[in-house]
């Protein structure tokens, strides 16, 4: 902790500095203010979910749109007593286990438009790309059997801020960045199911709204080129996906679609938000 803190209290007095050295160098255009100008990019790195313990299935059984009716077998008993697990089912029964959220790789470009001004640089990005990440919810019917909600990311787009502060000189010269805005994805849905008696349908794929924050290192090695490091964290509010679940091949006392209401159930997941965090490598061209 100590040696972090000195490290962390040399840098703060390095970039305190930084204006000092670019005048004593009586550095003048480009030289004096490298990251200034438009630049395209490239990033790759890794993409983890947080922990989402207590994720479920939710049912409306009566159609009247709100997700907290139980699922009763003919006999009253809650069909879904098995219970839920946040990620994917690895067998009919829960003894079986679920499999973890997937984690995975992220890949995406950029262009954008810097200003500085001393140590001071202010601009915006555009960005576009994929995360091969995945989010499971699943539910274990008395049947026995498993029902399973996919979602994954098609494609995200963004457009941000950047804001930072940069140290060194010409095309030595780094910064230090924070970085927000909106971000917009094609969230993918998928249901899976071991129950073959009912019929199930889902309404596809979505198109969320959604935010970006972070923050990163960038720093040039050649006049032109910069490599470095960023953190992002994305927060989507995905909570339009439902299933309809119909009688199919199964008996007219089948928990889904006993009466009152037998025109069936939609199911809905417990959590509405699809967030992860993301870790990448940056290579980055300015002109």
């Amino acid at each position: 902790m100590i040696k972090l803190l000195s490290t962390t209290t040399a840098a703060v007095l390095a970039l305190g500095l930084a204006p000092s050295a670019f005048a004593q160098d009586g550095m003048v255009g480009e030289d004096a203010q490298p990251f200034s100008g438009l630049y395209v990019a490239a990033s790759g790195g890794y993409d983890i979910q947080g922990n989402d313990r207590g994720s479920r299935l939710l049912f409306d059984r009566n159609g009247d749109g709100t997700f907290a009716d139980q699922v009763s077998t003919a006999a009253g008993a809650d069909a879904f007593s098995p219970g839920f697990c946040n990620g994917r089912a690895l067998a009919a029964t829960p003894g079986a286990g679920c499999a973890k959220d997937r984690d995975g790789a992220s890949y995406y470009g950029r262009v954008g438009f810097d200003i500085q001004r001393g140590n001071f640089v202010f601009g915006a990005l555009g960005e576009f790309g994929k995360t091969e990440i995945k989010d499971y919810a699943t539910g274990f019917s008395t049947t026995p059997a498993f029902y399973t909600m996919e979602r994954a990311v098609k494609w995200e787009a963004s457009a941000r801020a950047r804001a930072g502060v940069a140290f060194g000189e010409g095309a030595n010269a780094g910064m230090f960045y924070a970085t927000g805005g909106v971000g917009y994805a094609n969230i993918k849905h998928r249901f899976t199911t071991s129950n073959g008696a009912n019929a199930f349908a889902g309404n596809g794929n979505d198109k969320e709204w959604g935010y970006i924050v972070g923050g990163g290192v960038e720093k040039f090695i050649t006049r032109n080129i910069t490599i470095g490091a960023e953190y992002t964290y994305h927060d989507y509010n995905d909570d339009n996906y439902r299933v309809a679940v119909t009688r199919g091949n199964a008996p007219a006392n089948n928990p889904f679609v006993l009466a009152p209401n037998t025109a069936g159930t939609t199911i809905a997941r417990s959590d509405d938000n699809f967030r992860w965090h993301s870790l990448r490598g940056t290579v980055g061209f300015h002109f």
